[in-house]
């Protein structure tokens, strides 16, 4: 009877959690908060949620979306409040609508990703961000599902922009299409030091800042209708 789309955080420690633990503690709270769901059908039925362009592993993100089915309508903010309040810490629910039509598939395309490099100074990262982004191709292995593949991580890559963070990080700002396999943060890391031999002394830290579909003037507008800048 209702579809409502949520908009959440997925931080701190929880960054470290895979989607399937994301995905079994919001079934947990949408039992604990009452939402009235609506099931699939067959012997074993389960609540109909949508998740698409699930964060990786060990990111963090600002900008992660899932819809839900209801068989009652509820007014979104309300439910946006219970839920958020039964979620554990650190998985954080900014915002609900219900949608107007359309799949939230449809709706994204490529995400913004914040990523900073400790050891790395801005000075440093430039120029090495300049040459990826000028190269034509740049391969990297990566392991899927299927095994080791290589991919060239350089055409997911729409932007590309660095600033200096405390204790002189760099930080590099990217916008990167969703495409398959997907290019994640390790990967434009892995492309880094392919081009550039870039490598942070510990692990970088990324973090997504937005997600969802690309306008004409490289812009990402999410799913709840608001713009990236």
């Amino acid at each position: 009877m209702q579809r409502i789309r949520l908009r959440f955080a997925k931080r701190g420690r929880l960054r470290f959690g895979s989607h399937r633990d994301v995905a079994r503690a919001f079934e947990r709270a949408l039992r604990a908060a009452g939402v009235p769901m609506a099931y699939s059908q067959g012997f074993n039925p389960h609540p109909r949620v949508s998740w698409v362009g699930a964060a990786p592993t060990g990111t963090a993100s600002e900008a992660e979306y899932v819809e839900i089915q209801l068989v009652r309508r509820v007014d979104p903010e309300a439910l946006r409040r219970e839920l958020d309040a039964a979620l554990p810490a650190g998985l954080d629910i900014l915002a609900a609508e219900e949608p107007d039509g359309g799949s939230l598939a449809e709706r994204i395309d490529a995400s913004r990703w914040r990523i900073e490099l400790p050891g790395v100074t801005a000075s440093q990262l430039r120029p090495a961000v300049e040459a990826l982004m000028a190269a034509p191709q740049v391969f990297v292995e990566k392991l899927t599902k299927d095994g080791r593949r290589t991919i060239d991580a350089r055409a997911a890559l729409v932007s590309a922009c660095v600033e200096e963070g405390r204790d002189h990080c760099g930080i590099l700002s990217t916008v990167v299409r969703q495409v398959t396999p997907a290019v994640r943060p390790d990967d434009v890391m892995s492309a880094l030091l392919v081009v550039a031999g870039v490598k942070p002394t510990v692990p970088a830290k990324a973090t997504r800042t937005a997600q969802g579909r690309l306008d004409d003037d490289g812009r990402i507008v999410d799913p709840l209708h608001h713009v990236d800048g």
